[in-house]
């Protein structure tokens, strides 16, 4: 880490500073921002470029329009919202690259703001086009990477860029992240235990494998909590299983035995006959789900048990919720371990857009130390990689 510089170390007055930030905000339908953290953490980065009078230029993708511009997913929405915000017209460009964009850029004057028009209105963007990549280049002196929650690909904007920019660095928010990151995982006060949830044990299978040689407990629920306990030889009804897995998973929980650390699966189950709000639920021990059945959260027992070795922790990390939350039936197993994690002793960090959803839903948001704005990045560090993002600005 010690190679990567941040906005801190660079000169930046007077120059055109292109930050990649994270504006893929959720919407309504009728267009209205319905959570702004993304745009809120990346604030004190063009705060500071501003006050340091660079002419600020901010690019980022919104939702997936595969290439093609798709004007539900235009960036007009926070364009107005930072009008707003700073008082003042901040325009958006009709694009990320060619003449018209080149020519607003050319006529910017020291501490103004522009955002460019959605990266991936280009197929290239995803692509890593270095063609595409340069013409990005061409409109910035300098390059900030300030979008954590995207450093985990390998995009145009996040990797291509800095190559043909010579003066690079972290913002704010990517610092903050890789601090907290670090602190959590690499040089953590102990114990620490990590939370892992959510539908895939796939999507996770290497961040399991990696963390048990790292933590000291480990607690698994959510729908991936099925394949464990069907390796162990439950009869999980109906639940979602990843029957490819079962292999995997008991070799996992035999890792962990070697290792000495602790996992803790359900023991209970809010168990139901659909996936439904309203279909017929009930509490059972993980012996007793009925046939045809399916587990959508972890049960009163289990919370208890989780709560328990939550209370004795000092490092905290979760990713991925106990249940089906946004249903009220299945919402109380993560309830449950939101509060306990809030009112732990310990150093929190919830990462993933999930996670973070569940401790906002449940009044816990200002009781965690840090909530992280990439479920997918963090994963990543989870499982002992580096990001492309992150080597991308350390040459």
């Amino acid at each position: 880490m010690d190679q990567m510089r941040t906005i801190r170390d660079l000169e930046i007055g007077g120059k055109r500073v292109l930050v990649r930030v994270d504006f893929n905000v959720p919407m309504d339908e009728a267009g209205n921002i319905t959570d702004d953290l993304r745009i809120v953490t990346v604030l004190p980065t063009i705060d500071y470029a501003l006050e340091q009078g660079a002419r600020v230029l901010l690019c980022s993708h919104m939702g997936r329009p595969k290439g093609k511009r798709v004007e539900r997913f235009s960036l007009a929405p926070v364009a107005a919202y930072l009008s707003r915000h700073y008082d003042r017209e901040v325009p958006l460009a009709p694009d990320c690259v060619g003449p018209e964009t080149e020519a607003m850029v050319k006529a910017m004057q020291d501490g103004d703001i522009l955002l460019l028009e959605n990266l991936r209105f280009h197929a290239e963007e995803q692509e890593n086009d270095p063609e595409f990549a340069r013409q990005l280049a061409g409109l910035a002196d300098v390059y900030i990477n300030n979008a954590f929650a995207v450093s985990h690909r390998a995009h145009a904007s996040v990797v291509g860029v800095p190559k043909y920019v010579a003066l690079k660095g972290a913002g704010f928010l990517l610092e903050k992240e890789l601090d907290y990151f670090h602190r959590s995982v690499d040089n953590p006060v102990r114990p620490l235990v990590a939370i892992v949830g959510g539908a895939k044990v796939s999507s996770k299978l290497g961040a399991l494998s990696n963390m048990l040689a790292k933590v000291d407990a480990m607690l698994i629920g959510g729908a991936m909590a099925n394949t464990f306990l069907k390796s162990q030889g439950h009869d999980v009804g109906a639940s979602k299983v990843e029957d490819d897995l079962l292999d995997e998973a008991a070799a996992l929980l035999r890792q962990a035995d070697q290792e000495g650390v602790k996992v803790y699966l359900p023991v209970d189950v809010i168990a139901a006959e659909s996936f439904s709000a309203d279909a017929a639920s009930k509490r059972v021990t993980i012996r007793d789900i009925p046939a045809g059945w399916m587990a959508l959260d972890i049960g009163p027992a289990s919370v208890i048990c989780f709560e328990e070795v939550l209370a004795d922790a000092r490092t905290i990390i979760w990713n991925g919720p106990m249940g089906a939350f946004e249903m009220d039936a299945f919402a109380q197993g993560t309830r449950g371990v939101a509060r306990a994690v809030a009112s732990a002793h310990a150093l929190s960090i919830t990462g993933g857009g999930d996670s973070n959803a569940a401790v906002k839903k449940f009044g816990e948001a200002g009781n965690i130390s840090y909530m992280s704005t990439g479920g997918g990045a963090f994963l990543m560090l989870m499982e002992g990689k580096e990001l492309p993002g992150v080597v991308a600005l350390e040459d």
